[in-house]
């Protein structure tokens, strides 16, 4: 492991970083560890099975690493949680003392889904970044990478994704550090949004993309004006 002490003008140093993807054999996990990777990050995925973590790590190439998810929560600097919404607590529990001190980034969105299509659900919490918080409490835990299509990040016909990644997080040197992260990325930028609190409109704004990509058969993103 190693420190995120180093900063500069452009952000803090993250090129030694490991980065770990719980959750990294689904879509989304799967094309996060994938684009990092490529952009030269250091990147673990975990599953509940390490074998299935180990065969998706070697389908991704680019140096990926696989393990269980303990393993990578162990030994990650920074740890991405892309799991469903219905295992999101239960994992997340199991690793307080993994993650303790760590740099989380949740990047689940809360949904449900019915014949009107997808809509936004409200957790006890607040969101589901919140929620990561509280099971978390001596981990640094930010919301990011919600609203990224898993169909464009595991393309590798796509060289850029052009995309603003909205980043949000009480503790700002850990955002600054996602931020980085982001910014690695060809295409995506990393933009401060707020303090967690503000966590559930962002999650919440992916029932909205997915309205707008089944409408005109596309794959959305979002964009900041004025910066």
């Amino acid at each position: 492991m190693t420190s995120l002490e180093s900063a500069t003008d452009s952000g803090p140093d993250v090129n030694d970083l490991v980065v770990g993807v719980l959750g990294g054999t689904g879509d989304q996990g799967r094309g996060l560890a994938y684009r990092l990777a490529r952009a030269g990050q250091q990147v673990m995925i975990g599953s509940r099975s390490a074998e299935r973590a180990k065969t998706v790590a070697d389908e991704l190439e680019n140096g990926v690493l696989g393990a269980d998810n303990h393993t990578v929560a162990k030994d990650c600097d920074v740890v991405i949680v892309a799991v469903p919404w219905d295992g999101h607590a239960e994992l997340l529990g199991s690793l307080r003392a993994e993650l303790a001190g760590k740099i989380v980034i949740d990047c689940v969105n809360p949904l449900g889904f019915d014949k009107q299509g997808a809509y936004p659900l409200r957790p006890e919490e607040g969101s589901a970044a919140q929620q990561a918080a509280a099971l978390l409490p001596e981990s640094r835990v930010t919301g990011a990478f919600h609203h990224l299509s898993a169909v464009l990040l595991q393309d590798p016909q796509v060289d850029r994704i052009d995309i603003d990644v909205m980043v949000l997080g009480d503790d700002r040197a850990a955002t600054d550090v996602v931020r980085a992260l982001a910014d690695r990325i060809p295409g995506m930028r990393g933009v401060y949004a707020g303090r967690l609190r503000n966590a559930h409109q962002v999650e919440s704004l992916v029932a909205n993309l997915i309205a707008v990509n089944r409408r005109y058969k596309t794959h959305a993103g979002l964009r900041i004006t004025g910066m």
